[in-house]
C-alpha cells in the first residue's frame, strides 16, 4: 500500500507539496523531444547519414542515439518519480529502472543488427521467417526477437507514477504547456505501440489506469495536471491506434506479415511496403 505524503503542517511542507503537484512542463518536455529525436529519428537518421561515416564494422549513428536514449530515459523517470506528490515503493521503482536499462540495452545491439540486416536486404514488410536472408538461418528459434524488458518496466514505471497523480482539489486544470505537448506526445506514443508490436500491453496499462480513476473518485479524489497529461496521453493514443489499424485493414500484403487476432501494422513495415518504392 502506498502512503499518501502530509498535506498538512509547517508552511514549507505545503509548499513543497504544492510545488510537486505543479505541471512539470521542463520533465515531459524533455520526454517529447528526447522521443522523438533518440527514438523516432533513430532509423531516419540511419536512413540520412552516409554510410561511409559509419562502418558496418563501427558503431552506426542509430546505435549512439540509442545509447543516449539509454542513459536520458531513466534519468527522466528517476526525476518524475521524484516528484510525485506520493511516496511510491522504492524497491519496485529501482527494479523496474534497472529492467528497463537491461532490456533497453539488448534493443540496442537487436537494432543494431536490424539495421545491417536491412542494408543486407531484409525487407520490414515481410515477415522474418519469409525474409530471404533468415530463410536459412538455422536454429528457426533465432528468428523471433522480444522486447518485453525494455517495454514492461517502461510503462509500469509510468503507472506507478500515475497512481500518485490524485488530488483533492477539485479544480486544479492542465496548463497551456501541457495541451500543447499534449499531441507529439501521443502521436509518439502511438508510433512506440504500432512500432513496437505492444498494443496489449498498452490495453492492460490503460484498462488499469482507468481502473485506478474510478476506484480514486469513489475515494473523493481527482486527476491532477500530471495524470491527466498522462491519462489524456493513453486516450488519444488509442484513437490514433484504431485509425491506423482502420485504414491499413484490407492491405493484404500487411495482412499476411501480422496474421494474428490483434492486427497492427508497424509504420515502418508500410514505410518500406507504401512509400519507399515509389
Amino acid at each position: 500500500t502506498m502512503r499518501r505524503r502530509p498535506r498538512a503542517g509547517s508552511e514549507k511542507t505545503v509548499s513543497t507539496a504544492a510545488g510537486q503537484s505543479r505541471f512539470h512542463t521542463d520533465l515531459w518536455l524533455c520526454f517529447t523531444v528526447q522521443n522523438w529525436i533518440l527514438d523516432f529519428g533513430r532509423p531516419i537518421a540511419m536512413i540520412i547519414m552516409p554510410l561511409e561515416w559509419f562502418p558496418l564494422n563501427k558503431p552506426s549513428v542509430g546505435d549512439y542515439f540509442h545509447m543516449a536514449y539509454n542513459v536520458i530515459t531513466p534519468f527522466l523517470l528517476l526525476k518524475l518519480i521524484e516528484r510525485s506528490p506520493t511516496a511510491l515503493p522504492r524497491s519496485a521503482v529501482y527494479l523496474c529502472i534497472i529492467t528497463f536499462v537491461m532490456g533497453a540495452s539488448i534493443h540496442l545491439v537487436g537494432d543494431s543488427i536490424n539495421h545491417r540486416l536491412i542494408l543486407s536486404g531484409y525487407q520490414l514488410h515481410l515477415s522474418v521467417r519469409e525474409n530471404p536472408i533468415i530463410k536459412d538461418l538455422k536454429p528457426a528459434s533465432l528468428v523471433h526477437n522480444k522486447s518485453f524488458l525494455w517495454y514492461v518496466p517502461f510503462f509500469l514505471i509510468l503507472f506507478l507514477y500515475f497512481t500518485g497523480c490524485f488530488t483533492q482539489v477539485k479544480d486544479e486544470k492542465m496548463s497551456y504547456s501541457g495541451w500543447l505537448l499534449l499531441g507529439p506526445s501521443a502521436v509518439y506514443y502511438w508510433y512506440l505501440i504500432t512500432e513496437g508490436q505492444i498494443f496489449v500491453l498498452y490495453v492492460f496499462t490503460f484498462f488499469a489506469m482507468v481502473a485506478t480513476v474510478m476506484r480514486q473518485r469513489r475515494m473523493g479524489f481527482v486527476l491532477d495536471s500530471n495524470g491527466r497529461f498522462l491519462f489524456y496521453n493513453f486516450i488519444i493514443t488509442l484513437g490514433l491506434v484504431l485509425v491506423w489499424v482502420a485504414y491499413l485493414w484490407n492491405d493484404k500484403v500487411l495482412r499476411k506479415k501480422y496474421p494474428g487476432i490483434i492486427y497492427v501494422p508497424e509504420p515502418w513495415s508500410f514505410y518500406t511496403l507504401h512509400i519507399k518504392g515509389s
